[in-house]
């Protein structure tokens, strides 16, 4: 369950979950976010939020200064990829609204202000995010039993230089900006983890477990190698 509570310069993406016992606040990628239990009023929310004020516009203000710089503008017309294929930005003034994909746009509601692009950029981050937890759980399911394996979990995560990984502990996480990649690409990347539950190296023997999914591993990963996908 999602609500979003708009605070002077910034969103704040509120998750409630059973899991919790106690309010937790973080910082990913420059947008604010907070699971809390099921149960905590909003109001508790609020209060948490005033609290941590100072604390989330430094975390906002060293994102931003650590982001490379970016062609980026986030405004209407912008394409942005999904998938392989383009989709253009439509920004709509108001009550913040997550993006949302409709008739081949991208479009997103924010208020007026001069966090206006970054409220929007950390708008599609969140909603790519929400795209691969969705479609890579997906592709897991349905190449696991094809490769003869059986992950311990599937997680999303920000990487700078990766595509993805898979932990000692049998944990496959992707990086949330293969969804912008061809489909084509984004089984491969699925694929080659899954087979790191076989083999925890790049030899021989590794690729050749790749190949047998995947007889065009080749063109893919050269493909991926030679992408700029995400520097946004």
């Amino acid at each position: 369950m999602r609500e979003y509570l708009e605070r002077p310069g910034f969103i704040a993406e509120v998750i409630r979950t059973d899991r919790r016992k106690t309010a937790d606040i973080r910082v990913e990628d420059g947008a604010v976010l907070i699971v809390i239990p099921i149960s905590l009023p909003i109001e508790r929310v609020d209060s948490l939020l005033k609290t941590k004020r100072t604390w989330i516009k430094e975390k906002i203000a060293l994102h931003r200064e650590a982001q490379p710089a970016s062609e980026k503008q986030f405004v209407s017309g912008e394409a942005f990829s999904y998938l392989g294929r383009n989709y253009r930005l439509k920004v709509e003034e108001g009550a913040f609204q997550p993006v949302r994909l409709l008739k081949g746009r991208l479009v997103v509601t924010v208020p007026k202000g001069k966090d206006q692009p970054h409220m929007i950029r950390n708008a599609l981050i969140r909603w790519y995010k929400r795209q691969a937890e969705q479609k890579l759980c997906e592709k897991v399911e349905r190449y696991a039993p094809i490769v003869g394996v059986e992950p311990a979990d599937v997680r999303i995560k920000t990487f700078k230089s990766r595509w993805g990984s898979c932990t000692a502990k049998g944990i496959l996480e992707f990086n949330w900006r293969i969804m912008m990649a061809p489909n084509r690409c984004v089984d491969y990347v699925v694929v080659h983890e899954l087979c790191h539950l076989k083999r925890h190296d790049h030899s021989a023997e590794f690729w050749k477990e790749v190949g047998k999914v995947m007889t065009d591993y080749e063109r893919l990963r050269t493909y991926l190698k030679h992408s700029e996908y995400g520097v946004w």
